[in-house]
């Protein structure tokens, strides 16, 4: 094994009471990496659980479904802790590539042996690591929150345990949810790099999720800083890592504006990015309450739709959910939608301008992304749908004019609405994890961010934190010229977005299709649903037709693997039924699903059935 391998073999998985060593952290918080013998000790401890079988009709860990593992329990061939336990020794096993966990919960065994029932019972589920639970702690993946022990559970981390899932980890992810700096690859962090480097990793190079489907580092000059050569998507990478690799069965990731979609559709994955007001955020580190939401990320529509309705409904803490106690527009069982002729008589509008086009109209998608589109139009009416192509946002160029503020100094003609309640909502929740908090505004953690040093190196400003300064420049008193601001800012989105924009298209259509996450924004600050479901693969680096300048190619022999690409279905607020029959009909007519080959199944991941 390689010194990078061995890094990442030691730093992939962390054990209980073992003091984080930052400055300034609380003992017994942030678990630091394992060495090698004790990771071979969890190998062996895992390996032993199960017989090896070779037969054909033996239950395989790899691809299964909801449904497979709960038909398995029924018959008393497999348990949850034996379940937990051959995740366990997936995550030993690959992990040590992926760098998909950043924690691993150490009461996971437990929870599994324990007696439950619910439509979760003995699934291992893993939760984007900005979502709070009360055994492990929440990170967002930065530095300056290392320690971090929230008082209690996310609200959708109680719904999930009330459902009987296994909370396995928690999966790294892009820092802060990628809004703390402005040109941050999706999967790096600055606390994974730091736990890399701890483990002997290089600090110029570590502190990067890999992709399952090309799991190496990027040797192009200029890219060459550790990044993967196939990006992760973000910000919720870690757990499409996971799950896209078999490492747990499903997960939970956040979106704010691309967070599910983007890594979803770079994992070959099916991501419901609920309305929102579907799912509470309560216990969960905000950008801004205005668009956030958690959401599901899965192998298949069916275990997206199982996962969504454990978590769906009414918070009495968090206000836009009062939504749910209306009937008819939050559900327990989303399965129950799940039609294979969903698609007969399905309207459906596709937007070229600014998704397939850029926003001057110049066709912007490669040959092979147009190609996955005009193949999945040709299957949507094939199964009788009336699309129709061409059906442009009626506003679109507004919102082209019209994009979200970047760092200073913040100009007008830009929303301000996701700087301004990054301040309002992140200030919020640190004050809300009590007195031993590891900061307590965003001022702190953009003061402790740049006074931490590493042999003389700023380590957690690898790619600066010009967001979170610019954010931190907002006055977010009541009554300031800021926020009479942001409040004209967030009048201005939703009339592009809701009353101009989609709100007209969904008075003659159904939904609207994207390719993979190009329609994120304009769906975000809607608050409206969309579902992403694996559409095939393109060439990596994809290449838009001139006038567009080539991307940088690999070097000769690097034999860049194919990127997954999906196909996103968009609606009105709380059409999450319609959506998901859409999906899973066009799931069903296409499989395009395959689990990535870096991650192959595993003698102990096999079950006798009979």
């Amino acid at each position: 094994m390689d010194a990078g391998a061995d890094a990442r073999a030691a730093a992939m998985i962390h054990g209980p009471g073992m003091a984080s060593q930052l400055p300034g952290r609380r003992e017994g918080g942030d678990n630091l990496p394992m060495n090698r013998s004790r990771l071979a000790g969890l190998l062996a401890f895992c390996a032993v659980v199960l017989p090896h079988a070779a037969r054909a009709d033996e239950f395989q860990l790899v691809e299964a479904t909801i449904a497979d593992v709960q038909r398995e329990m029924r018959s008393g061939r497999l348990t949850p802790e034996a379940l937990t336990r051959m995740y366990l020794q997936r995550i030993a096993a690959y992990d040590r590539r992926l760098n998909a966990f950043a924690h691993l919960n150490e009461h996971a065994l437990e929870a599994a042996r324990a007696p439950g029932a619910g439509p979760l019972f003995g699934v291992p589920v893993v939760l984007k690591d900005n979502v709070d639970t009360r055994d492990m702690p929440t990170t967002a993946g930065s530095v300056a929150l290392a320690g971090s022990m929230p008082l209690q559970d996310a609200f959708i981390a109680q719904k999930l345990r009330a459902a009987g899932a296994v909370i396995l980890g928690k999966g790294t992810l892009t820092e802060f949810a990628n809004f703390i700096a402005l040109a941050m690859p999706t999967g790096y962090s600055s606390l994974l790099r730091f736990r890399l480097f701890q483990s002997g990793g290089d600090l110029a190079r570590a502190g990067y999720g890999f992709n399952p489907f090309d799991p190496r580092p990027d040797p192009r000059n200029g890219l060459d800083d550790g990044r993967p050569a196939l990006a992760t998507g973000g910000s919720s990478s870690g757990p499409a890592i996971a799950v896209s690799a078999n490492l747990a069965m499903v997960g939970v990731g956040t979106e704010t504006s691309g967070s599910i979609l983007s890594p979803a559709s770079q994992n070959l994955l099916v991501g419901i990015k609920p309305t929102v007001g579907l799912v509470s955020r309560t216990g969960i580190v905000p950008i801004t309450a205005d668009q956030d939401t958690a959401g599901p990320l899965a192998r298949t529509v069916t275990d997206a739709a199982v996962l969504l309705g454990a978590m769906a409904g009414h918070d009495p803490k968090d206000p836009a959910t009062a939504a749910c106690l209306k009937r008819g527009r939050c559900f327990s069982d989303y399965t129950k939608f799940l039609d294979r002729r969903a698609l007969r008589g399905a309207r459906i509008a596709v937007p070229h301008f600014s998704y397939w086009t850029d926003s001057l109209g110049r066709p912007a998608l490669s040959a092979a992304q147009k190609k996955i589109m005009t193949d999945a139009i040709a299957v949507l009416r094939a199964e009788g749908a009336r699309v129709e192509d061409f059906r442009e946002i009626p506003d679109q160029a507004d919102l082209n004019a019209f994009p979200g503020c970047g760092g200073l100094p913040i100009s007008q003609g830009c929303s301000t609405v996701l700087l301004y309640g990054f301040k309002r909502d992140l200030n919020a929740y640190l004050a809300g994890l009590g007195p031993g908090a590891p900061a307590r505004t965003l001022a702190e953690v953009i003061a402790f961010n740049d006074r931490f040093l590493v042999d003389g190196t700023k380590a957690a400003l690898k790619y600066g934190q010009a967001l979170a300064i610019a954010a931190d420049s907002l006055d977010t008193a009541a009554g300031s010229a800021d926020t009479r601001r942001y409040l004209a800012d967030r009048a201005k989105d939703l009339d592009i977005c809701r009353t101009r924009g989609l709100d007209v298209l969904y008075r003659s259509f159904d939904a609207v299709l994207f390719p993979s996450n190009r329609g994120a924004n304009i769906a975000a600050r809607a608050g409206y649903p969309s579902v992403v479901v694996p559409g095939g693969f393109v060439d990596n680096p994809a290449a838009s037709p001139p006038p567009f300048a080539p991307p940088t190619p690999f070097p000769e022999g690097f034999d860049a693997r194919p990127a997954p690409y999906g196909v996103t279905f968009s609606g009105p607020a709380f059409s999450e039924p319609r959506l998901i029959g859409y999906a899973y009909a066009f799931e069903q007519a296409t499989h395009h699903r395959q689990p990535p080959p870096s991650a192959p199944p595993l003698p102990a991941g096999q079950v006798n059935s009979q």
